[in-house]
């Protein structure tokens, strides 16, 4: 089917594309403020759905420009949604875009079939030191002190692809393959990063009531899937309460897969998504 554009009620032009054959489910890629990198899951569910990928206001390919807030994200994908034609959507989302699903989720329950959540960070704060020890220690001295010496100047192309590289080091469970890894997901990025997106959004993200998000979850009532690689440096233990708190969670760890689980266990992500796909495609009769 190929990309597209859909415009905004602000007048905001979105890049999206659609592949692949079955019920609709939307993919909502990291950052914030990097580009969509999550084609190859796409490819491992084109048979099982039809997936929507997009670029978030600011990055890609979309339109440079904000607001960036969660409420606009959430009416930018929903006006995917209208643009593309569905009434109701599976809404995944990966890492920051899991936040991004899960918001759509609870201020749209009736336009959502189901939510698949993977590699999230729950709705605390606590995972960031966390993340940022672990981080560190699976880097050597030599590359910690390399990415934050990128980090502090204007990086050329080539830097870009190496800071980048040394700062997803960590998000992979394999350390002999780590940093081949990270190097082409680096490279799969090539978009400037909008830092202005990640600041702004970050902050909005940190300063979130934990409480009455976790409130707004007990009653939702759409099916959900919670997918987390036991090897990921944000631990899955702050996606817990989360869990807990949704009515109708499923909680898939994958073993021996890191950040992005379905680079290092494609299979097991596969089984796992597409297994839950087919069950709440079999509830809706």
């Amino acid at each position: 089917m190929g990309h597209d554009w859909v415009t905004t009620d602000d007048g905001v032009r979105l890049w999206h594309t659609v592949d692949g054959t079955g019920p609709p489910l939307a993919l909502v890629h990291g950052g914030p403020g990097l580009g969509d990198n999550l084609g190859p899951l796409a490819e491992l569910l084109a048979d099982r759905a039809q997936v929507v990928r997009w670029d978030q206001r600011g990055s890609g390919r979309s339109d440079p420009v904000g607001p960036h807030t969660l409420d606009r994200y959430v009416a930018d994908l929903d006006a995917v949604r209208r643009h593309l034609g569905p009434d109701r959507w599976v809404v995944g989302g990966h890492s920051f875009g899991a936040t991004i699903a899960l918001q759509y989720a609870l201020a749209h329950p009736e336009r959502t079939t189901a939510l698949v959540y993977v590699a999230g960070v729950g709705t605390g704060r606590a995972w960031r030191r966390a993340y940022r020890q672990e981080a560190d220690r699976r880097l050597t001295a030599e590359q910690q002190q390399r990415r934050d010496a990128l980090f502090a100047r204007e990086r050329t192309p080539d830097e870009e692809v190496e800071w980048r590289a040394l700062a997803w080091v960590p998000d992979f469970a394999d350390p002999d393959r780590a940093l081949e890894q990270a190097t082409v997901e680096a490279r799969r990025s090539p978009f400037p990063i909008c830092w202005e997106a990640n600041r702004a959004l970050g902050a909005e993200v940190r300063a979130l009531d934990e409480a009455a998000v976790l409130a707004r979850c007990r009653r939702l009532t759409v099916p959900v899937l919670v997918l987390h690689g036991a090897d990921d440096p944000r631990p899955a233990a702050a996606v817990d309460p989360l869990a807990a708190a949704l009515p109708d969670a499923r909680v898939v760890v994958v073993p021996g897969a890191g950040h992005l689980p379905w680079v290092e266990a494609p299979d097991a992500v596969r089984a796992a998504i597409t297994a839950f796909l087919r069950e709440v495609s079999g509830s809706r009769g």
